[in-house]
């Protein structure tokens, strides 16, 4: 097992790794929207949050050799359900037609008050 660490994507806010390698497969630890280069949750809505979520699994793959289009599989948790359309428009922009298999949930609560979270898991081959 490897472990992924890129200053492209946002640290870890606790215990754990931005993403790990087992065999072909990278595990990417849920991704908040924020901005690697702040620190600070990005501007706007839910879809700025959504796309910035996507950009940080993006960074995180691109490090592990590999890229969306490899994406098999993302959660998304969201804090109000209600943004289920709004994030479904931002997600599309990165996904499309071959769009991986997906569960979006509405949670109690997000770390650090988020509005969304997104992990994936990738092929690497």
């Amino acid at each position: 097992m490897s472990r992924i660490q890129t200053e492209k994507a946002p640290k870890a806010v606790g215990p754990y790794s931005q993403g790990l390698i087992m065999d072909n497969l990278v595990f990417v630890s849920g991704q908040l929207p924020i901005d690697p280069a702040t620190g600070n949750f990005v501007d706007g809505d839910i879809q700025d949050s959504t796309r910035q979520c996507i950009r940080n699994i993006e960074a995180i793959l691109k490090e592990a050799g590999t890229s969306l289009d490899k994406v098999v599989k993302t959660t998304i948790f969201v804090a109000d359900l209600a943004d289920f359309a709004a994030i479904n428009e931002a997600y599309a922009e990165f996904f499309g037609e071959s769009a991986p298999a997906r569960s979006c949930v509405q949670v109690a609560a997000i770390p650090k008050g988020a509005a969304i979270e997104i992990e994936a898991i990738a092929r690497i081959r």
